[in-house]
C-alpha cells in the first residue's frame, strides 16, 4: 500500500500545485508528502516535479505520468467498490464540500446519524461559499446551490429552495419595508450581497407580474461568506437575500422579516454533483442517497409550511 499512498500523494501534488496544500488534503506533514514524492522517484529513477524556494512544476515525466496514476488510482477504487457491493459493506473516506449556509444547516446535523448506520465511513465535510472544482481538489462529492455550469460531471437535483428577501426590524423602522424589487432600486436601499472569485449573479432576480425580472441592487457591505451576510442584517445593516432555511429560525422569532414580498426571489436549485468515477463507488452512493433524501424533505415539508 505504500506505493499507492506515494502515488496518491503525487496526483494530489500535481492537482494543488504545492507539497504544503496535498499534505494538508492528504492529512499529514509537508515533511512527510515530501518523503513519499522522493520515494516515488527513487522508484520510477526520474524527477517528477522541478522545485524552487518559490515554485512546484510538474517535469514532463511528471505530466507523462500524472495519467497513468489517475488510472491506477480509478483502477483500485473500482476493484473495492466491487469488493464492497458485494459484502456489503462500504467503507472508507470521502471528502465532501457545500455551501457554508446549506452544510451547516442542513449536511453536518446528519452527519452524527449516517455514522451510526455507516461506522466505516469517514467523511471529511468541506464549508465554502466560493465555487469549487471538484475533480482538482479531489471531492467525491459537492453539493452546489445555484445556476450549473456545463461540466461532465453527474448532476443530482436535489429540489427548488425557495428563498426570501429580509431585514431586522430596527432596519425597517429607518428605511422602510420595500414592496417590491422596483422599491428597492428607487428608494436605494442598503442590499447585502455574495461576492466572491467565480460567481455568476451580482444582481438579484426576484418574481415580478411580467416574470423573472433582474435588479442590479446596490449597497455598502459585501462578502465572500453567506453567514456574515446574515449577521449584517441582525445588525440592521441592510437587506439580505437568502434561502429560507438559513433563516427559518430568525424569521420565526422576529430577528429578521420579510420585505418586498410583492417580488419574492425566484427559487435556488439544490444539487449533488459527482465525478464520472466515483458514480459507481458504493460509500458515494450510500451518502449521497442517504444525504439527498433527508434534505429533500426537510426542504418540501418547510416549503409546505411557508404555503
Amino acid at each position: 500500500m505504500a506505493y499507492v499512498t506515494n502515488v496518491r500523494m503525487f496526483t494530489r501534488v500535481y492537482e494543488l500545485g504545492s507539497m504544503s496544500a496535498a499534505a494538508r488534503d492528504q492529512r499529514c506533514s509537508p515533511a512527510v508528502a515530501s518523503a513519499r514524492i522522493a520515494e516515488l522517484e527513487k522508484h520510477l529513477g526520474v524527477r517528477l516535479f522541478n522545485r524552487t524556494t518559490r515554485s512546484l512544476k510538474p517535469t514532463e515525466h511528471g505530466r507523462l505520468f500524472y495519467d497513468g496514476a489517475l488510472g491506477i488510482l480509478d483502477a483500485i477504487s473500482s476493484a473495492e467498490a466491487r469488493v464492497m457491493e458485494a459484502a456489503q459493506s462500504p467503507r472508507g473516506t470521502l471528502f465532501v464540500s457545500a455551501p457554508l449556509g446549506l452544510g451547516r444547516r442542513l449536511i453536518a446535523p446528519l452527519l452524527p446519524e449516517f455514522r451510526k448506520s455507516y461506522p466505516d465511513i469517514d467523511v471529511r465535510l468541506r464549508l465554502s461559499d466560493r465555487v469549487v472544482d471538484v475533480a482538482s481538489e479531489g471531492l467525491d462529492m459537492a453539493f452546489h446551490l445555484g445556476v450549473l455550469q456545463d461540466s461532465d460531471l453527474k448532476v443530482r437535483v436535489v429540489a427548488d429552495v425557495p428563498r426570501v428577501l429580509a431585514a431586522s426590524p430596527d432596519y425597517i423602522a429607518k428605511r422602510g419595508n420595500p414592496a417590491d424589487g422596483e422599491a428597492l432600486i428607487r428608494d436605494n436601499h442598503d442590499c447585502l450581497n455574495l461576492r466572491f472569485p467565480g460567481a455568476q449573479e451580482f444582481q438579484w432576480t426576484l418574481e415580478t407580474t411580467n416574470g423573472p425580472k433582474r435588479f442590479a441592487i446596490r449597497g455598502p457591505l459585501e462578502s465572500d461568506d453567506g453567514d456574515v451576510l446574515t449577521d449584517w442584517a441582525l445588525a440592521g445593516a441592510g437587506i439580505v437575500m437568502k434561502p429560507r432555511f438559513e433563516i427559518a429560525h430568525h424569521l420565526a422569532s422576529g430577528a429578521l422579516m420579510p420585505v418586498a414580498e410583492a417580488s419574492p426571489p425566484t427559487k435556488i436549485q439544490m444539487a449533488c454533483l459527482l465525478p464520472s468515477r466515483r458514480q459507481k463507488d458504493p460509500k458515494v452512493i450510500v451518502f449521497s442517497d442517504f444525504v439527498i433524501a433527508r434534505c429533500r424533505k426537510f426542504i418540501t415539508d418547510g416549503q409546505s409550511e411557508t404555503v
